[in-house]
């Protein structure tokens, strides 16, 4: 047997402190960036927001880390005393923030909206008296659960997902309990397996009058013949009247059979506070963008530590050396964390100005007619910046405009072309799709192969099963499930 040694060479890229804050803060929507970093204030003693004191007074001023640098380079290299004092990394600018504009604290309107439907079952879970183990279960299967609200899984599946995914040992019978609970949450009907189960926990919920029971005793009892639109086999079975069944046809209609979407006018949504991180306006034919700084503080490294970071590169004193040494450290992480607000200031400004380049006419009047088809690699692109750092642009961010406030992301979408072949928006083609059925003869709702020639007599180039994935997603049921008697 032939033995021998085996080189391998592996190339690793590593972050650097800097990259890691900067990926860190871009991510963050502004109203979770100013306690975070007002946390960073607190927690390092270098940083300083007091306000920069004007030229003729007197007193110590704070110092710039351009000035720093030159210092060092008079007083010789501080890597003959302390080697990690190196920091090439970082470019010279003076040590504030300052790319808000000159006033410091502008008024902005903090905006209602939606919670999102996890977060709203989160918080709902909180208030359940359950062990650890009991929580980390139910959030799994909360995280499970598919745009409609459905628990679309097998059991079995869902408990070798926890050991393999999430290290959570569970049995079938454990995650059973733990769904239970779930369906209790509101929307309700959230955490069914099907559409029977869902509408059946929605009518149980409701006040059991004669209609909602009946309603109850054809979901739960004849929903096949109920899909099927056999109405005539359904009231000789449970011999109800045309009145009682018309009665519990109105009850079922008005149940939600997608409580993941939110569409049930019954359901009261859970509201979250926003703050828009842009602001656009239009003035006189032109769009002009700003990004408010808030309650954000100006940053700055203390005076006091620089000049204990310059004494201690002379002295001999162990103790100053080692002052100087921890100063440099929190020197270091100031910089770094600075320069990343900087760095996240211009890549959102950056990003955003594509955006309402790409998207100019919508950003004029609102009109959603107007909205192209975007990907993130058309503004990645534009901006030069990596795919992902689009991406985490765009999400948990909004913008104020003068038609509304909207999430960055409702600007994304694929298109298709028209008989004219010109690429469309799909939220435009949905917003065509849900105008068909809303103006349908309820009596003899539309098919899907009747909805393709609806829009395709309106313009639009779709195809049958388009139009499916498209009702899906707008939670508009099937033509026989429309059907009304």
């Amino acid at each position: 047997m032939k033995q021998g040694l085996e080189t391998k060479l592996t190339l690793q890229q590593k972050l650097s402190p800097l990259q890691i804050q900067t990926i860190k803060l871009i991510e963050m929507p502004i109203q979770v960036l100013e306690p975070f970093v007002r946390e960073e204030l607190n927690n390092n003693p270098v940083l300083d927001d007091t306000p920069q004191a004007g030229k003729d007074d007197e007193g110590p001023k704070d110092v710039s880390i351009s000035e720093m640098e030159d210092n060092e380079k008079s007083g010789g290299s501080m890597e003959d005393n302390y080697s990690d004092y190196s920091d090439d990394d970082i470019p010279s600018y003076n040590l504030h923030v300052n790319n808000w504009g000159k006033d410091e604290r502008p008024e902005y309107n903090t905006f209602s909206v939606k919670q999102s439907f996890t977060q709203s079952l989160q918080e709902q879970l909180g208030f359940r008296n359950l062990s650890e183990h009991e929580r980390k279960v139910a959030e799994f299967i909360i995280g499970s659960l598919d745009d409609a609200g459905y628990l679309r899984r097998d059991l079995e599946a869902l408990v070798d997902d926890m050991a393999f995914r999430a290290g959570i040992e569970t049995t079938s019978e454990e995650i059973e309990k733990m769904l239970g609970i779930i369906q209790q949450f509101e929307p309700s009907g959230v955490g069914a397996r099907d559409l029977r189960e869902c509408l059946m926990i929605q009518l149980e919920d409701k006040k059991q009058t004669p209609s909602v029971q009946n309603a109850l005793r054809i979901i739960r009892d004849s929903f096949n013949d109920f899909t099927g639109r056999h109405f005539q086999k359904i009231m000789t079975r449970f011999h109800l009247s045309k009145d009682e069944m018309q009665d519990a046809m109105n009850e079922i209609r008005r149940l939600n059979p997608s409580p993941g979407g939110q569409v049930d006018d019954s359901y009261d949504d859970k509201i979250q506070q926003v703050v828009p991180d842009f602001r656009l306006d239009y003035e006189n034919g032109e769009l002009i963008l700003s990004m408010p700084r808030f309650s954000i503080p100006e940053l700055r490294i203390k005076r006091e530590y620089a000049d204990i970071l310059e004494s201690g590169r002379y002295s001999a004193e162990r103790s100053q050396k080692e002052a100087a040494t921890f100063v440099k450290q929190k020197i270091d992480s100031a910089k770094w964390f600075i320069e990343a607000l900087r760095q996240r200031q211009n890549t959102l400004e950056s990003t955003m100005r594509a955006i309402i380049s790409y998207q100019h006419d919508f950003f004029i009047d609102g009109d959603e007619s107007h909205l192209r088809p975007m990907v993130l690699k058309d503004i990645a692109e534009i901006t030069g910046f990596d795919i992902s750092t689009i991406s985490r642009v765009v999400n948990s961010k909004w913008i104020e405009t003068h038609f509304g406030v909207f999430r960055l992301k409702d600007f994304f979408s694929e298109g298709l072309e028209n008989q004219d072949g010109e690429e469309v928006s799909t939220r435009e083609i949905k917003k065509v799709l849900r105008e068909c059925v809303d103006n349908e003869d309820k009596h003899n709702p539309l098919t899907d192969d009747e909805l393709v020639d609806a829009l395709n007599a309106k313009g639009y180039k779709v195809a049958r099963r388009t139009i499916a994935k498209y009702r899906s997603q707008l939670d508009i049921p099937k033509a026989r499930l429309r059907r009304e008697l």
